[in-house]
């Protein structure tokens, strides 16, 4: 299965309202190469959201990065879950008396911390879904050209595997690996509520004949469903902070972590570190094949694929920390309770924390580091525009993906 040299694919990795960054980093891109246009685009959690908007929108890619970014300032936290007193009061005592009663059937069900129906309405008229929840632009745009594959990943609570969920790509068969897979769909608006899922924090989604939730949860392989859908270059938006040498080494405050912090790592853990080590291991295989002799690595089906992992240049999670006062105040109350103002790590913060300011900021630090990286970039298009001159085929990779 040929793949075109210059196939060039957008993966968005998760981190809840942060995913705001990945808008503003590709307005960014787009003043550095205007005729930006990706062919594959895929997304976890919340990037869910960004890939399935872009391959939906029915303009170009410019105007189709405006209006993401038009969406992400113009969310509220209640367009994403329900805060009044009645219905975070409501879960809690439902929680409580299922606690309590050791789980028997009597109390009310308890399916998820917060509402979540506001987030499906959102997603229903951003993404121009039709009543049944279907995509038309993704099935137009494909048709058209303009898009290759659209993918999504869930976590299957049934099986407990990884489903990257694919619309489009029909050439390219689907896959199996220990504890993830790709499947061939129609992605509806119930595929990228799924993904966008918390754990516990949302109720599940059902999609087909199972439940689904955050697909970050068991993704190992973030990159993997890029490769399998031909992408020769990737652009990998994460939005997680490395820290300096300095920030690793400076000692954590000596009290015990409250569950706000202890929260933070934990979503750190599903949504940011596994395309850190994936980017790494496709680094790594890079630098083996261009070490094997000529014609060895094409024999094998391999060929090595051009890489650009985005990050933030600064702490999300403490820019968090200045935005909290605007969460609605029953819901800081609550958030509070879990030591939102004790803890050094603001991860769990940032994660909720949809509000205008919070999601202005993130849109121009996304801006502001594309502009730092305007010669990366550059170097980026330009070798893609040397390979689709070139116009040579090459297999997709069989050992990575």
């Amino acid at each position: 299965m040929p793949a075109d040299r210059s196939s060039l694919a957008l993966v968005f990795g998760g981190g809840g309202a942060r995913a705001a960054y990945q808008a503003g980093f590709l307005r960014g891109a787009l003043r550095v190469c205007p005729r930006l246009r990706p062919e594959i685009l895929t997304g976890v959690s919340a990037g869910a959201i960004n890939a399935a908007h872009l391959a939906a929108h029915p303009g170009p890619t410019s105007l189709a990065v405006e209006e993401l970014v038009s969406l992400w300032r113009g969310i509220t936290i209640d367009q994403v879950f329900r805060t009044d007193f009645v219905s975070i009061g409501g879960t809690m005592l439902r929680w409580a008396l299922r606690l309590v009663s050791g789980g028997s059937n009597l109390p009310p069900e308890a399916r998820g911390m917060v509402d979540a129906s506001p987030l499906r309405a959102f997603l229903a008229k951003n993404l121009r879904a039709r009543a049944d929840g279907t995509l038309p632009g993704v099935e137009e745009n494909l048709a058209a050209g303009r898009l290759s594959a659209l993918g999504v990943t869930t976590t299957d609570y049934g099986s407990g595997r990884s489903v990257s969920w694919i619309h489009g790509g029909c050439s390219r068969p689907p896959w199996m690996r220990p504890g993830r897979a790709g499947s061939h769909t129609e992605i509806t608006v119930d595929h990228v509520l799924a993904s966008c899922a918390l754990p516990l924090f949302f109720p599940a989604v059902r999609v087909g004949d199972s439940w689904h939730g955050d697909g970050g949860v068991r993704l190992t392989a973030p990159l993997s469903p890029a490769l399998h859908l031909g992408a020769r270059r990737i652009i990998a938006i994460s939005t997680r902070y490395v820290p300096t040498r300095r920030e690793t080494a400076r000692e954590a405050p000596p009290e015990h972590p409250p569950p706000a912090a202890i929260l933070g790592v934990l979503l750190d853990s599903i949504f940011l570190d596994a395309l850190d080590h994936d980017a790494a291991m496709m680094r790594r295989i890079n630098r083996l094949l261009d070490r094997l002799p000529p014609g060895v690595a094409a024999e094998e089906g391999l060929r090595p694929v051009d890489l650009l992992l985005v990050r933030p240049s600064m702490d999300l999670g403490v820019v968090a920390s200045e935005f909290e006062r605007e969460l609605p105040r029953f819901f800081r109350f609550a958030t509070r309770g879990l030591g939102t103002r004790e803890a050094w790590r603001h991860d769990f913060l940032a994660t909720l924390l949809f509000s205008p300011g919070f999601v202005s900021r993130m849109v121009e630090i996304g801006e502001s580091d594309a502009e730092a990286r305007r010669d990366e970039l550059a170097a980026f298009f330009e070798r893609g525009d040397e390979a689709a001159a070139a116009g040579r085929n090459a297999a997709p990779p069989v050992a990575f993906a």
